[in-house]
């Protein structure tokens, strides 16, 4: 029996880890969620850094096969049901970084520690909260608990090429 740092059992560790990664494939695939390629950064910062077992992953914008989707302002042409998709969205392209993070496994994610979510408004909108929500249900939908996490949604003026949402991400990895 070989046994690692911990006294854990290598050989059922590692059988626990791969039903692990099952579970984690098998709930992207219920939920018809299909992990694109890590987009490249639109400006003079990185996509992500890994630290100290943390990856601190830039603000993700809503873009779907290179286009830019969701634009305008939640309470002016942007309804509250397509800020929760573009917030969803988002979260999809956090969940793209941080695979790239961890080379191609998702499964090593320990904890989601925080998301920030920014969304642009009128100052009359007050559902900001509600809107990032397509985020943070996203990650407990593929992590269940390790997907809760702390946050902040923040309404702001505009964004980055005129989209409605941006999100970023902490995440916790083994």
């Amino acid at each position: 029996m070989i046994c690692d740092g911990e006294g854990i059992e290598t050989g059922r560790y590692r059988e626990k880890e791969k039903e692990m990664s099952e579970r984690v494939e098998e709930r992207l695939k219920a939920l018809g969620l299909e992990i694109p390629e890590a987009s490249s950064p639109a400006a003079n910062y990185v996509p992500y850094v890994v630290s100290g077992g943390l990856i601190f992953v830039s603000g993700q914008l809503p873009v779907e096969g290179g286009e830019m989707m969701y634009k305008g302002r939640l309470g002016d042409g942007v309804s509250e049901e397509e800020g929760y998709e573009a917030a969803k969205l988002c979260g999809v392209n956090i969940l793209a970084q941080v695979k790239r993070a961890l080379d191609g496994d998702l499964d090593r994610v320990q904890r989601v520690v925080r998301l920030g979510g920014f969304v642009a408004s009128t100052p009359e909108f007050t559902a900001h909260p509600r809107v990032v929500n397509g985020a943070s249900d996203l990650m407990v939908d593929v992590f269940a608990e390790k997907g809760r996490h702390a946050r902040a949604a923040v309404g702001v003026s505009a964004l980055p090429l005129g989209v409605s949402v941006e999100v970023e991400a902490l995440v916790a990895f083994v």
